[in-house]
């Protein structure tokens, strides 16, 4: 089992043509992924890695049963893809692309509340489950199929964190990656209820950084009755207030957003504290035993 996506998930890439998008498209078919179309409009009847190309996603999943979006279109049009996407209940829609303006990712997610569609970034690394689907640019050698589950706010300390975990022997059920913005669409609260239904996962790996709430709101889910043990890492413990750290969503405001916040309410939630990222595999072993 897994989250979000398992090896029944039909991916659609809107943006295939893209040079990005043509290169994680094949890392996607390598991981095992059902990559069955894309789109990029005026490329219709062309292909991509033999994958199909088509002008709409109304074609796309006319011709191929798609299921799920990746979106890798520029960020001036990666509204106009989102909301295409939603509009034809495509679930998950995983935003890739970065500088998308804050008021279409609000006007996006907003959409895809309405419709009730899962929206995971923009400005995010993807979803990854070893052994059966990967969404996004999360490098594929890092993952090891197992029981941890993973939802982070940074993608690279999601690669580093994964690569830990599967060099001490602990494999993940999905790697979520959130996406760095001020304005994402999953959070940590939705990710972490989803791990707590399934049936695969039995711990929890929550990566967060300075800026915002997310990781509070976390921790009172967790407090509230979260069933499984959690290890957590906060990023920025020396970063100076008001400076960008990073990602868009990564500014601390006075007290609100610090790490040291962030780690209160998590420790106060019973959550392990990682103080360095090459910690979080030790805590894990140690929080869920000798099952994984």
């Amino acid at each position: 089992m897994a989250i979000l996506i398992d090896s029944s998930t039909r991916v659609l890439i809107q943006g295939i043509t893209g040079y990005q998008a043509e290169f994680h498209a094949l890392r996607m078919l390598e991981f095992g992924t059902q990559v069955v179309a894309g789109t990029r409009p005026g490329k219709g009847g062309t292909s991509v890695h033999e994958v199909p190309v088509f002008d709409t996603v109304a074609q796309a999943i006319r011709q191929t049963g798609a299921t799920a979006s990746c979106i890798f279109v520029p960020a001036p049009a990666a509204k106009d893809a989102a909301m295409e996407a939603i509009a034809h209940r495509l679930d998950p829609v995983v935003i890739i692309t970065e500088h998308v303006p804050v008021h279409d990712a609000v006007t996006v997610l907003a959409y895809a509340r309405a419709e009730g569609v899962r929206v995971v970034g923009p400005n995010c690394p993807g979803l990854a489950s070893p052994g059966g689907c990967k969404m996004g640019i999360m490098p594929n050698h890092l993952f090891r199929e197992g029981p941890v589950g993973v939802v982070s706010r940074s993608g690279t300390l999601t690669y580093e964190i994964v690569a830990a975990l599967t060099r001490a022997g602990i494999g993940q059920s999905t790697a979520v990656g959130l996406g760095g913005d001020p304005v994402v669409g999953m959070s940590f609260e939705e990710a972490l209820a989803l791990f707590g239904e399934d049936g695969k996962t039995e711990a929890v790996v929550l990566i967060g950084e300075i800026g915002g709430s997310a990781e509070e709101a976390a921790a009172r889910h967790i407090a509230a009755g979260f069933g499984k043990p959690v290890v957590a890492y906060i990023a920025g413990r020396t970063a100076p207030p008001g400076k960008r750290m990073g990602h868009a969503g990564a500014v601390i405001s006075g007290s609100e957003g610090t790490a040291t916040a962030k780690i209160e309410a998590l420790t106060a939630a019973g959550v392990q504290v990682a103080e360095l990222p090459g910690e979080v595999a030790g805590l894990v072993k140690a929080a869920a035993g000798v099952r994984l």
